[in-house]
């Protein structure tokens, strides 16, 4: 018989985040998920490092990629804390860092750790292929100088 413990729980909260918040857009389930007291200490240029400033930040995300999605390539856990990586997916329809809608089919790698509290997630440490993204993008050319 398995036992269940603590990091696999946490686990499970932090794949419940990805999957139901960030790739289907249930916002009723992020206010379950992040404590009051939650902290993003890595936040966005323009966010705050709050529960607010998060879940703008996923709004706007679905807002700019309507079919925002992830795959979780893996996850490990020590205690309350759960780092994964993941690949972002999505094709740009909205308004994202002032850029026009491109139409244009994205992803981009992630690595996120969060820590939990009491079955919450209460802190977040992240960092995203943005250059990647933007390139997609054709906001900059990422091309080889030579």
């Amino acid at each position: 018989m398995t036992t269940y413990t603590v990091s696999e729980a946490a686990k499970a909260v932090v794949r419940r985040n990805t999957e139901e918040v960030q790739s289907r857009g249930d916002f009723q389930l992020f206010d379950e998920l992040f404590a009051n007291d939650y902290i993003d200490h890595t936040p966005q240029p323009g966010r705050t490092g709050d529960k607010a400033g998060t879940r703008a930040l996923y709004r706007q995300l679905r807002e700019a990629f309507p079919d925002f999605w992830a795959k979780i390539h893996w996850q490990a856990a020590d205690g309350d804390l759960v780092t994964t990586f993941k690949t972002y997916h999505g094709t740009h329809r909205g308004t994202f860092l002032r850029m026009a809608p491109t139409g244009r089919r994205i992803h981009f790698e992630s690595v996120d750790a969060m820590r939990m509290r009491d079955g919450r997630i209460v802190g977040h440490w992240g960092v995203g292929n943005l250059p990647s993204l933007l390139q997609q993008l054709g906001a900059i050319s990422l091309a080889a100088q030579g």
